[in-house]
């Protein structure tokens, strides 16, 4: 029925279809099927309906006489919905005389026939050419002819098809596929709103007497088949679903009298497959009035079914089915009684396996993607679950399993309030499932069967990703080899469940198995272990939540816990960390303090117990990480935690100060430790636990390290920092001092040592500074040297020091910090030479290479003590202090007189330099220091008082820089006037710092670096000079003596160059150069005559003149040209090629003007003024 093809009739000519070439037409007209993409749109129907492919069955006229096969309606598609008459006329003569009749004679039998359509095809073959029609031939095609005689209506029903045998293109059946399309929806429009229409008017009478449901059923169904016949599944099942609902509307109306009982039990009722339709003649039985509720409802669950396989949708009908048997099997409690025992368990069981495999073999899971393939698992698990409660049930009444959970599920209880229900069985007959039968009489059968079953659904809930659904089932494993005496197992399973349980916050499946997991234990006495640590701290957790508490308080002690946890610590061989309990919790309470006698640092913790008993501890600690990851752990011995909130004291023995997040914090009870973080990047962790800062004051009494650069630096030596150790109020016993660069920096800690005797000892190490006996309130200052470190401008160094004083040895002390430290030079240096003669002028330019203002004191250029013949003299020998910034550096000029030529040696520029913000923190400690020494200060404050004063005023002076102009111009400090945290003391500072002048010596020490420099070599040495004359004067006049010069006038001039080797190597004042000269061509001063561009030997103190002649264009003051000189390669051995040595020149003229004065003259001119003397 639901396989039934569209029926298409064809017919012509007797001798046509007798004839080969009508099987080759019918053969290529078969090859086009089936069709494809055809598109309905009903006029009953809102949306477009797509039927993708649909299979024609293609039969002669003549086959099907009679037209009333059954009054029972079964399907639209039992008769044809189109026909077709193939005509091959090629004359319209032919036409006449035959062919027309035989149509007309087949259409008027076709017309009689309901909801058909007809389609005429003119088969013509495409290889005959046609005779060309004239434009007033009024003669008419056999096809014009056919439409005129037959088209009776707008719609055009006749179609050509030219054809050639063996041609099977689609383009040449385009046009009859359409009309076939066309024919056939107009067909099954009218078929389906005419059995549409029959339905509703059925429909509308079932208030009426005589109205029957089951011919309702069967009139509704024949639609649904329709619609299943032509692929429009969704419409068949749509109908399905209807009479469903109107099962459901007659069954809520008690008006069962078109059906049997509600079973009519038959054998292997329970066993059969459930979705199989040809176990029964259902549609008998419909037919007949006579069917069961049970075996009708199975019919409209196994055609929906079936309906949703076609539509590839398997997780629907595992779904649909476990719906079904769950409904259906509370409703065939109500004849229990009248069953055979356990024929619902067996029967559910039975439909639910076999509805598992039916779809297995309907839908194959390599056809399903990812997530239908994870539905259709969850249903088939649904399903499996389903049929292993049917197992529970008949365990539970046969005794095969305990009569409690899990086992005793909501269906037992169900069964046990309707006690009437459960009245003992009056059939003789028996369930037919061997399986089950053989699990009632077997008691291990019946434990095979039943974790043969659980297991295929945990199975399908894990390809299903529903992991909660396959532990469920795992439980009832473990409860039943607990039944079975299995504990070993049980314990295995029990203990891995709460781990799957946890993170999806199922707290009473949880706390329920960890229970069973702890009895099964203590039945086994197996020792208190980690295990059962493991597994006890997993119960306590779930004991936090207020809905177990009473029934935790009746079930467990929850002080012998505690008691046996604490007895069971004591025992493991090793520790045991347990991260994020909820018995405890600590936090910080405060800010945390420190102590006025030694380095040691106090905080208070909230320490909360959420059990309503003691529990018994030993230790209590937190640690802290500051902003370098530096860690304080601050401990407190305690013997117990009362119930509720409770503080503690905690301390840490340093001398690190800043503000610092809680990081973790533990408790320690003998070898188990509850630990607790509070950092995180989950935000989920972020909102739970919010980030505590304590911050933690700096003790000015402490233990410090300072880090700079040492007062001299000697560029190309070895690189030192200096260390300077404040020991505060420690006597220093021992003090490990680690200070680690950054990376590509390496310190050399066994060659440190100590600028000043007296202040302890250096112990020698390889990795580490080691000081011992270092007395109180002493500043220790040791030379650390180090690998180059020019790549840096900064270095954040990272200090790690441990340390013990004389009055507590046995405590160890620690300082975790950081210290930046500026590795480059505050001051960058350029030099610029100038070659004069046997002279060397050397400009020296100091820039600042930062923000920060450098004062220099003095500049010198030295050489060494053993050099002779050279003299060094500076431009300004006694300079005042000079202040270098950023925007105005400061130039030095040095010359340097060697008698002896080239000065191998190199020289040593020595700068003395300190930084202004260094200069105004020393002035403003020494101004401290005299305020307090002149006013009552206690002697155990003086030191705080003295660094807090300090401190504030360096801030203030930082903050603000309007003090620093008229410091370098008068040496006065200006405090600015939101200072105002100085106390009794902010007045006399304040005036202290006004009263300094430039004399006023900075105790500030000068810096002093030593750049060597190393003296340049040349090779050629070139002085070039234009002097001029003008041609009406003799040549012995001097040129400050000539006359008057004028423009245009021609003036002798003679270039002369004057080379010189002294600077030159031993070996090279032996040869002579050639050298290139080039006069620079002005031609807007100057009109240039003679040899401006040549070449000339030089030679050690020589010289060489060239005549010129000038011709200035313009008057006024005209430099004379510049000439460039330069010397030619020299060539060397072949394989070397060509070199060019060194040269310098100079242009002895080049400060030089002439002055040019504009040409004059004079006329005299008569200028009559009129009057009689005209």
């Amino acid at each position: 029925m639901s396989n039934q093809n569209v029926l298409v009739t064809y017919s012509a000519p007797l001798s046509f279809l007798a004839s080969e070439s009508w099987r080759q037409v019918l053969a290529a007209l078969q090859s086009q099927l089936p069709l494809r993409s055809i598109h309905w749109k009903s006029a009953s129907r809102p949306n477009l309906k797509t039927i993708q492919e649909l299979e024609l069955t293609l039969v002669p006229l003549d086959s099907l006489r009679d037209e009333h096969t059954s009054q029972v309606p079964v399907t639209l598609l039992e008769k044809p919905l189109l026909n077709l008459y193939v005509v091959t006329c090629e004359d319209n003569d032919s036409y006449k005389a035959n062919v027309k009749k035989q149509i007309k004679d087949w259409h008027s039998a076709i017309s009689q026939r309901k909801n058909q359509e007809w389609i005429i095809v003119h088969v013509v073959r495409s290889d005959i050419k046609t005779t060309d029609r004239k434009f007033f031939n009024m003669k008419s095609s056999v096809l014009d002819k056919i439409k005129a005689d037959f088209n009776i209506d707008k719609r055009d029903r006749c179609v050509q098809l030219s054809w050639t045998a063996g041609d099977h293109s689609p383009v040449i059946w385009a046009d009859l596929v359409n009309k076939i399309k066309d024919g056939l929806l107009y067909a099954l429009d009218s078929s389906v709103s005419q059995r549409e229409e029959e339905v509703r008017r059925s429909e509308s009478q079932r208030q009426m007497p005589g109205w029957n449901f089951c011919t309702f059923f069967i009139l509704k169904e024949s639609l649904a088949s329709s619609f299943e016949g032509v692929k429009l599944f969704e419409d068949a099942l749509h109908q399905y679903n209807e009479l469903e609902v109107s099962f459901i509307q007659v069954l809520r109306e008690k008006n069962m009298s078109w059906f049997g009982s509600l079973i009519q039990h038959v054998d292997k009722d329970d066993s059969v497959p459930l979705l199989s339709i040809t176990k029964k003649h259902y549609r008998d039985l419909i037919l007949a009035n006579s069917i069961s509720v049970f075996d009708f409802r199975i019919y409209l669950l196994a055609r929906q079914c079936a309906l949703l396989n076609k539509m590839r949708r398997p997780s629907e009908i595992c779904q649909k089915v476990t719906t079904f048997l769950g409904t259906f099997g509370r409703r065939l409690r109500e004849v229990e009684a009248k069953l055979p025992e356990y024929f619902i368990e067996s029967w559910i069981f039975s439909s639910a396996l076999s509805v598992v495999d039916q779809c297995d073999m309907w839908a194959p899971a390599t056809e399903l993607d990812g997530i239908q393939l994870a539905r259709f698992s969850a249903s088939k698990g649904e399903l499996l679950e389903l049929a292993k409660t049917q197992l529970d049930i008949i365990g539970v009444k046969v005794g095969h399993l305990p009569n409690k959970p899990p086992f005793a599920t909501t269906c037992m209880e169900e069964i046990a309030l309707h006690p009437e229900h459960n009245s003992k069985c009056s059939s003789t007959r028996r369930i037919s499932n061997h399986e089950v039968m053989l699990a009632i009489g077997d008691k291990e059968a019946f434990y095979d069967l039943y974790c043969a079953t659980s297991n295929r659904a945990i199975e399908m809930y894990v390809k299903a990703g529903r992991r909660k659904f396959a532990l469920k089932l795992h439980g009832f494993l473990a409860a039943l080899d607990i039944h079975r005496g299995r504990l070993a197992s049980a314990l295995a399973i029990f203990t891995s469940l709460p781990a799957h349980y946890a993170p999806h916050m199922w707290i009473s499946l949880e706390s329920f198995v960890l229970s069973r997991a702890l009895d099964i234990h203590t039945e086994l006495e197996n020792p208190q272990d980690r295990e059962w640590i493991h597994i006890l701290l997993a119960y306590l957790r779930t004991c936090m939540s207020k809905e177990l508490t009473a029934e935790v308080d009746e079930e467990k002690s929850v002080t012998e816990l505690i008691r046996a946890l604490h007895t069971a610590a004591a025992s493991l061989d090793s520790d045991l960390i347990h991260t994020d309990h909820p018995i405890m919790a600590v936090q910080v309470s405060g800010d945390a303090t420190c102590s006025a006698d030694e380095d040691l640092t106090l905080v208070d913790a909230t320490v909360s117990n959420h059990l309503p008993c003691d529990v018994f501890i030993d230790e209590i600690n937190i640690t802290l990480r500051g902003r370098d990851s530096e860690r304080l752990k601050f401990i407190a011995k305690v013997d117990k935690i009362p119930p509720g909130q409770s503080t503690v004291t905690l301390s840490c023995p340093s001398s690190s100060w800043g503000l610092y997040t809680l990081e973790s914090s533990e408790v320690v009870m003998s070898r188990v430790h509850f630990q607790w973080q509070h950092m995180s990047t989950a935000a989920t962790t972020l909102k739970k636990n919010q980030i505590s800062l304590v911050r933690v004051p700096r003790s000015l009494r402490a233990l410090d390290v300072q880090i700079r650069q040492p007062q001299q630096i000697e560029l190309g030596t070895t690189s030192h920092l200096l260390l300077v150790i404040s020991t505060g109020q420690n006597d220093i016993s021992r003090a490990t001092i680690k200070p680690t660069p950054p990376s590509g920096v390496q310190f050399n800690y066994s060659a440190a040592r100590l600028e000043a005797e007296g202040t302890g000892t250096l112990e020698s190490s390889d990795n580490a500074i080691v000081l011992l006996d270092a007395p109180v309130d002493a500043d220790v200052v040791i030379l650390l040297p180090h690998s180059d470190a020019s790549r840096y401008h900064t270095m954040k160094i990272w200090l790690n020091v441990t340390y013990n004083t004389q009055s507590s040895m046995g405590v160890i002390r620690t300082l975790q910090t950081s210290r930046v430290v500026t590795v480059s030079l505050p001051i960058a240096v350029n030099v610029e030479d100038f070659f004069r003669g046997k002279r060397l002028f050397s400009k020296f330019t100091i820039s600042a290479t930062s923000h920060q203002h450098v004062r220099i004191s003095s500049t010198e250029l030295q050489g060494a003590q053993n050099l002779d013949g050279v003299k060094i003299s500076g431009c300004r020998p006694s300079s005042p202090v000079v202040t270098v910034t950023p925007e105005h550096p400061v130039n030095f000029l040095f010359s340097i007189e060697s008698s002896n030529g080239p000065v191998l040696d190199p020289l040593n520029l020595v700068i003395k330099y300190r930084i202004l913000r260094d200069e105004v923190e020393a002035l403003v400690r020494q101004t401290v220091e005299a305020v307090l020494s002149s006013m009552p200060v206690e002697k155990p404050q003086y030191g705080s008082l003295q660094r807090m004063l300090i401190d504030k005023l360096v801030a203030q002076l930082e903050s603000n820089a309007e003090w620093v102009e008229a410091y370098k111009a008068t040496g006065e400090i200006i405090l600015p006037r939101s200072f105002e945290d100085g106390g009794d003391f902010q007045g006399p500072i304040r005036e202290a710092l006004a009263q300094c002048h430039l004399e006023t010596v900075s105790p500030c020490p000068w810096r002093e670096i030593k750049i060597p420099v190393d003296v340049p070599r040349m090779n050629i040495v070139t002085a070039a000079q234009i002097t001029v004359q003008p041609s009406s004067l003799s040549n012995d006049i001097q040129s400050d003596q000539l006359p008057p010069i004028y423009a245009g006038q021609p003036i002798n001039a003679t270039l002369i160059f004057k080379t010189s080797f002294h600077w030159a190597e031993k070996e090279g004042k032996q040869r002579s150069y050639t050298m290139r000269y080039d006069v620079e061509e002005r031609v807007k001063d100057w009109l240039l005559c003679g040899r401006k561009r040549g070449d000339f030997v030089a030679t050690d103190g020589g010289s060489f003149t060239v005549p010129l002649t000038l011709i200035a264009l313009h008057h006024g003051e005209i430099t004379l040209p510049k000439v460039d000189v330069r010397p030619l390669p020299i060539s060397a051995q072949a394989s070397m090629g060509s070199t060019v040595p060194s040269a310098d020149a100079c242009q002895v003229h080049e400060a030089e003007k002439v002055l040019i004065l504009p040409r004059g003259g004079r006329s005299t001119y008569i200028v009559g003024m009129g009057g009689e003397y005209e």
